[in-house]
């Protein structure tokens, strides 16, 4: 286990700012389950569902930035958890990119590689690796997105969800997998020590022109769409 608890670059917890948040959050007093649910809950909750400019930020970075996708999250609750002697990995696949199609801008949507890079982390808990890929989304998103589609039954496949059942959705610890993307899965990358390793290895492809418009546009207006979805349950 000890290769799954090593501070890295993108997993610093020896970060002040990082040691600051477990302290004052009274974290390493739980149990391991409640470590787990803990850090879990603020960062599905308290980092809230919104696209960053890269996705290899460190933990501090994501800290600052207040929002969160696949990615950025992966290494915020990988952090957190090694920061508090919790094993944990990173597990890398490719997504399509159609079940973002409605908060994307319609260029984006055009302009987006065909399969998106896709990671979430998983935990060691009572003998198994669990995944935490439903930390994604906060849950007054999700409330947002269960107003707009009332009615909505079975398979969801839009608006950064993909799972089988909207109704049944995974995404609270529990001591099992939560999942809340991963019928999207078109490829498995497999298993990474880190998201360094993983980085080193792949990345989202867009370059030029693609590149800029998604970091200086396309991500911001993902992430006000995802806001004013989360905002219609007030």
């Amino acid at each position: 286990m000890e290769q799954f608890l090593k501070s890295t670059p993108l997993l610093n917890y020896h970060e002040k700012e990082i040691s600051d948040l477990i302290c004052s959050r009274e974290w390493n007093k739980l149990d391991e389950y409640d470590k787990i649910g803990a850090i879990y809950e603020f960062v599905q909750n308290e980092i809230l569902l919104g696209y960053n400019k890269y996705d290899n930020l460190t933990a501090v970075q994501v800290l600052h930035d207040g929002i969160g996708q696949c990615n950025t999250k992966a290494i915020l609750i990988m952090t957190l958890l090694r920061a508090v002697g919790i094993p944990c990995r990173l597990h890398g696949t490719k997504v399509t990119k159609v079940f973002q199609r409605s908060l994307m801008p319609k260029i984006m949507a055009k302009l987006a590689p065909p399969l998106i890079v896709h990671t979430w982390a998983e935990v060691y808990y009572n003998g198994e690796w669990l995944s935490l890929e439903g930390v994604i989304t906060d849950k007054a998103y999700i409330a947002g997105l269960q107003k707009l589609f009332p009615e909505y039954k079975g398979k969801f496949f839009d608006y950064a969800v993909a799972v089988k059942d909207f109704n049944n959705l995974q995404i609270d610890w529990n001591g099992e997998n939560t999942t809340v993307q991963q019928q999207a899965l078109v490829e498995d990358l497999g298993v990474f020590d880190s998201p360094d390793e993983f980085y080193c290895k792949y990345n989202q492809e867009y370059k030029g022109l693609k590149k800029f418009l998604y970091e200086n546009i396309g991500r911001k207006i993902m992430t006000r769409k995802v806001a004013k979805i989360r905002k219609s349950v007030k």
